[in-house]
């Protein structure tokens, strides 16, 4: 394995005229908004999923954990397998099967179908996540215009996540909550139909052996971990099955790493973290992850469960942060360029937080604009930047041959942290909540603490980010410094 320092062009087989070059990036980042968007719009539509489909509190987690799982411990695999079979190939082959799974959940009819159509879901997007993100790192080739691309892409990411809570929100208040599934089908239809038209076919693939023993000690490693994580919450950490799923965990993930040492053609070449940029880049991911998904999570069921917000007044408050996102998209690479993507990746994790902390100061009866709306766009500024920076550190410096991996390892760092940032922080949360309502504290009131627990957890998480990037990178070149 090669890891490089500096960009190389490589033949790629994709169309070489600029103006396709961008098309075909406009049309692989819709696969990577409706991937994202999966991850956070049904947050909003839960409670008519529970309704409808007679599913109590703890049920309803698991459609999201039913999601996460699969997609947190498929995607190394998913980007090895892009890598050997080909990235063309394997991103169709998620695509398919992600439109199959969103038609299937939306149709479903009960919990145990919904859950099913969730897992195939996520397993589909570990297939396309990686892949896709490895084709971009193809497209463009000359350090210059990637910048723009990955800033591009991890706008995206982000814009994904906010905007989940949006249109899940408007979808379910207008049409019910099986919209919130069906629209992925005529937007996974246009990917489908535009790409091949786009990029030209996969060239034929070095013939490796393909490390089944490392993708199925990982995979079960991390799928035992997430688990764990987000079953938690419901039958506490000194419970059994917790208990063993963390020991699995820990045996599987040991021995992926022993395998791996050994192994004449690992799954993950450990020496890709020998990268300072790949290694700073997925710890900071990781950080990022898990304070996204948790702010998500907890302001969607704030607003609706102590504000009294509708789904759709939920949904619509989230424009500001939307919004900003997409501001800061168009800002954030010209920065890289001048300034590298460690300093603004710190100075973006430290953002968010300071928008989680005063987010955390909400009343029980705050209102939108008195209490939501300034600590939410400083939010947005901190996601929308933090996810440009950090897909720009973690991909930059590896080899064509290792852009599949490269990408399912800063995805896997995102998926893997919004499980164990969720999964903590609403334990912590839940259990805030209990203690007050134990010792006579109003119900609205005790929901307040808790939630702000979560911000300020998350908060914490994202200057941890910050931290942990300054100390790997230190003294280490930047993936994108001033030219």
């Amino acid at each position: 394995m090669t890891l490089n320092t500096a960009d190389r062009t490589v033949d790629t087989g994709v169309a070489k005229p600029t103006q396709r070059r961008w098309i075909a990036l406009a049309i692989l980042a819709i696969a990577e908004f409706l991937v994202m968007l999966d991850a956070s719009i049904v947050n909003i539509a839960l409670p008519s999923i529970g309704a409808n489909l007679h599913l109590d509190t703890a049920q309803l987690s698991w459609v999201i954990t039913a999601y996460v799982l699969p997609l947190g411990g498929l995607l190394l695999l998913g980007g090895r397998l892009a890598d050997r079979f080909g990235h063309r190939r394997v991103f169709f082959v998620g695509v398919v099967g992600f439109i199959a799974a969103s038609a299937l959940a939306g149709f479903s009819l009960n919990g145990g179908m919904l859950l099913g159509a969730r897992a195939i879901q996520g397993a589909s997007a570990a297939l396309l996540m990686p892949a896709s993100l490895a084709l971009v790192t193809r497209l463009f080739p000359i350090a210059s215009d990637r910048a723009k691309a990955l800033g591009v892409w991890g706008a995206v990411a982000g814009i994904g996540s906010a905007a989940g809570v949006l249109l899940g929100g408007v979808l379910t208040a207008a049409f019910g909550w099986e919209a919130i599934f069906f629209v992925n089908v005529p937007a996974g239809l246009v990917v489908l139909i535009a790409l091949p038209f786009l990029i030209g076919r996969d060239r034929e693939s070095a013939r490796v052996r393909l490390d089944l023993a490392g993708a199925l000690t990982v995979t079960g490693g991390l799928v035992s971990l997430v688990g764990a994580l987000s079953l938690s919450e419901q039958f506490g950490f000194a419970d059994p099955l917790i208990i063993g799923l963390f020991v699995a965990a820990a045996l599987l993930l040991t021995a992926f790493a022993i395998i791996e040492h050994r192994s004449a053609q690992p799954l993950i070449d450990l020496r890709i973290f020998r990268l300072p940029t790949v290694a700073g880049g997925n710890a900071a991911m990781l950080f990022a992850g898990a304070a996204t998904t948790a702010t998500f999570f907890a302001l969607s069921v704030f607003m609706q469960q102590v504000l009294g917000f509708s789904a759709l007044e939920s949904g619509l408050t989230q424009l500001p942060l939307a919004g900003t996102l997409v501001i800061i998209a168009g800002v954030v690479p010209s920065v890289l360029a001048r300034f590298g993507a460690r300093r603004v990746l710190v100075v973006a994790l430290l953002v968010l937080a300071a928008g989680l902390v005063w987010l955390s100061f909400a009343p029980a009866d705050a209102t939108f604009v008195g209490s939501l709306l300034v600590p939410t766009i400083v939010i947005g500024a901190g996601l929308g930047a933090s996810f440009i920076a950090t897909t720009q550190l973690a991909v930059d410096g590896t080899s064509g041959s290792d852009a599949g991996l490269a990408s399912g390892l800063v995805n896997t760092s995102q998926q893997v942290g919004g499980a164990l940032g969720l999964a903590v922080l609403s334990t912590i949360a839940a259990n805030r909540v209990t203690e007050l309502m134990a010792s006579g504290t109003a119900k609205a009131d005790a929901l307040t603490s808790g939630f702000g627990l979560v911000f300020l957890g998350a908060a914490a998480a994202a200057v941890l980010g910050a931290i942990t990037v300054t100390v790997i990178t230190r003294g280490r070149a930047n993936s994108t410094t001033a030219q």
